[in-house]
């Protein structure tokens, strides 16, 4: 289990969504992320890094002066520096080190984590997904989530040219827009029974994840006890929405431009039973 020890410090982000073809919000987000990675032992990236992913040759096709290469740099900077380097699939780049050749983690000097990822923070348990997973509303989008994540599916769609898997993307990235405008909000969300039920099963009372674009701090109770939910938030120049969490000394704070949460701590009472 990855362990953040106390005087150690650790950044948690995520839907980044970085293209190169967005480059204002490539460079707001790489210059509040560098900004606080220089202080910190670990950095957990918790998926949609990218706006899109179609495998790892995608990393020689890339500007080398583009946000996309850039932020891979970054990464692989931190990890030269000693720094833990945890990087988690998302929906968007759910392709990412997909193949057992050298690739994404060689590239970044990242550490490909599982989803969900249970770590310590000072010895509290704190368990870390996308959480696309857990909105289980969106039955649609389920059922194409578990056929993409099958060897079969990635095998065959991996062994198109680059170019016409890029082409794909960005159709689906447009009929997943345009599905959004037809379905309830609520089924966007996490299911409060799902999240109770991962929290449970995993033993943990703190959970962190993105991918709503629904940035909070949630308090619940789970199985009568106190239990804390983060939602990281996305990242988008344009409406200055962005941010990440920092943990330190047994606080959790958001850093960056969201509307700032309350710091919470995180007692003692906190862990596993």
């Amino acid at each position: 289990m990855l362990s953040v020890r106390r005087g150690q410090a650790a950044l948690f982000v995520s839907d980044m969504h970085l293209a190169d073809a967005q480059p204002r919000t490539g460079r707001f987000f790489l210059e509040a992320f560098l900004r606080e990675a220089q202080a910190v032992s670990h950095v957990f990236v918790l998926g949609d890094a990218f706006d899109a992913w179609v495998g790892d040759d995608q990393i020689a096709a890339l500007p080398h002066e583009g946000v996309e290469a850039t932020f891979i740099q970054a990464l692989a900077g931190l990890a030269q520096r000693g720094v833990a380097v945890g990087v988690m699939r998302g929906n968007r780049d759910f392709l990412l080190q997909a193949e057992a050749r050298p690739g994404w983690c060689e590239a970044s000097g990242a550490q490909l984590l599982p989803d969900p990822c249970r770590i310590e923070l000072d010895g509290t348990p704190v368990l870390l997904t996308h959480g696309d997973a857990l909105c289980t509303g969106d039955t649609e989008y389920q059922a194409f989530r578990a056929q993409a994540r099958t060897e079969a599916w990635q095998r065959a769609f991996l062994a198109r040219p680059l170019a016409e898997r890029q082409a794909t993307a960005r159709v689906m990235r447009a009929q997943s827009e345009l599905a959004k405008q037809t379905r309830e909000d609520a089924i966007m969300d996490v299911s409060p029974d799902a999240v109770s039920a991962l929290m449970a099963q995993w033993r943990c009372r703190l959970l962190v994840h993105g991918h709503t674009h629904r940035p909070a701090h949630h308090r619940l109770r789970l199985n009568g006890e106190a239990a804390q939910r983060w939602v990281l938030p996305d990242w988008d120049a344009e409406r200055g929405r962005g941010g990440m969490l920092l943990a330190r000394d047994s606080m959790i704070s958001p850093v960056g431009p969201w509307p700032a949460p309350v710091p919470a701590a995180m007692p003692a009472d906190f862990g596993g039973r």
